[in-house]
């Protein structure tokens, strides 16, 4: 969808499904730093004024969605005063999920990453299935896969999670919150709107 330092040439509003915007540090090194479904879009930078984004963004859930040119974006947001005012806030909204997530992995231990990543994830999700490798896991957390398996493990053992080869079911969603100390609840219902009912 959007590779770092790349021009943008489309916004995608995805319905159902969600991206991932990655971060990449030199070695290669990577880390989510935000997530899009239905509650926003991609190519923020486009409504920022900029023509590239440092991070790159793809797919991580299937679905569908729409896809506008950047020829059309613009010129729509320049024109429309509410869809300025929606897309900005928006804009915003994603700036308080990626300084959220840079706090949360700085403070945060891996279970309780864990636990908020899935939340956000399953808010975004038409079920409680999500469909996902430890391999991938490791990248979106930015950890090493050991620790992400333990760490996955340990929230199935508590029961609130079960987890099998390529997919995690989430089981108890408030456990899934207690257990996040805080580190998902009211700033991502505050600007997202989404709901936190087990």
């Amino acid at each position: 969808m959007e590779i770092a330092h790349q021009p943008i040439r489309n916004g995608y509003f995805p319905e159902r499904g969600i991206a991932s915007v990655v971060a990449t540090m030199t070695g290669g090194r990577q880390c989510e730093v935000g997530n899009i479904g239905y509650d926003g879009m991609t190519g923020i930078a486009l409504i920022l004024g900029q023509d590239s984004s440092s991070n790159e963004t793809y797919i991580q859930v299937a679905g569908n969605g729409w896809r506008l040119p950047v020829e059309i974006i613009r010129p729509a947001v320049a024109e429309s005063p509410s869809l300025r005012t929606s897309v900005l806030d928006y804009a915003h909204a994603f700036l308080v999920q990626s300084s959220r997530t840079a706090l949360v992995n700085g403070h945060s231990k891996i279970e309780e990453r864990l636990a908020r990543w899935l939340l956000m994830i399953h808010d975004r999700s038409d079920g409680d299935k999500i469909y996902l490798t430890h391999e991938f896991l490791a990248t979106m957390l930015g950890a090493r896969r050991p620790g992400v398996t333990t760490a996955l493990q340990m929230l199935e053992y508590r029961g609130l999670v079960r987890a099998k080869r390529g997919e995690v079911t989430i089981i108890d969603r408030v456990g899934l919150m207690e257990l996040t100390h805080g580190a998902y609840g009211e700033e991502e219902q505050r600007y997202f709107g989404l709901a936190t009912a087990a």
